[in-house]
């Protein structure tokens, strides 16, 4: 009767675990550029000192919806969105390079060109730094950035450098903790001339609340179904006690 239990209890705690990731991805829907993730669940052997007869459930985190949210248009210099597939290098908060697709940048006190979280954009020689003050920044559809210096004329526009842009295959990136995206094997992804930016625009999230609640939905029965599971293997194990007091 320990077969049932044990199962019951690993796959109501692997359902919790679902239960969050959907939860993420639910709260994340208004989060510009973010990719939903998914799960699933498997069964794993359990080994130890004895025979292996046990099998409990593991869910896992096996890949992201790398699909490309709605586009919305919003006249701000500073925004951009990838057309297609694509990203754009940031440096990450340990230094490391690492890919994003949240295209709403700012200019800090500095001078540094930033994501909304405060991440350095990188360019073709690391962070990129504009001269201060500036009237006007265009980005180009290649990620060159040109810049106005306060009081000069118009035509006195200029380049200052160009966003890194690349283009990795999806089976070698993953997201992290911050939801930034890397590769796997850790090596730096070299720049992709194909990739194209939509200035004035910014990326919003994949994720389909509705489908995300129904997951949530489906997932908290199962997760109900699971705990029932353990109840009755307790009743069962009370009755097979209350049998064996009988006949001994």
């Amino acid at each position: 009767m320990d077969n049932l239990l044990y199962i019951a209890m690993s796959g109501a705690k692997e359902n919790q675990h679902a239960i969050s990731v959907r939860a993420n991805n639910l709260a994340n829907v208004g989060t510009t550029g973010f990719k939903a993730d998914f799960e699933q669940a498997r069964a794993m052997q359990a080994f130890g000192a004895g025979l292996p007869t046990r099998v409990f459930s593991m869910t896992e985190r096996p890949g992201h919806n790398f699909d490309a949210g709605p586009l919305v248009m919003t006249e701000r210099d500073l925004d951009i969105a990838i057309k297609g597939d694509g990203w754009f290098a940031v440096q990450s908060v340990d230094g490391s390079e690492a890919y994003s697709r949240a295209g709403s940048l700012q200019i800090n006190a500095f001078g540094m060109l930033e994501t909304a979280s405060g991440l350095p954009v990188i360019g073709e020689d690391g962070p990129i730094q504009l001269p201060l003050p500036l009237a006007k920044v265009e980005i180009g559809q290649d990620g060159t950035i040109s810049v106005l210096p306060q009081g000069a004329p118009a035509e006195a526009l200029f380049e200052v450098g160009r966003i890194k842009l690349v283009n990795p295959e999806l089976a070698d990136i993953e997201k992290g903790l911050d939801g930034l995206f890397r590769r796997k094997d850790g090596v730096v992804e070299q720049e992709s001339p194909e990739v194209v930016l939509i200035n004035r625009a910014l990326e919003r999230s994949n994720v389909n609340a509705v489908a995300e609640m129904t997951h949530m939905i489906s997932l908290q029965r199962q997760f109900e179904m699971q705990v029932k599971m353990m109840r009755n293997a307790q009743q069962i194990d009370q009755k097979q006690d209350s049998l064996l007091y009988i006949m001994g």
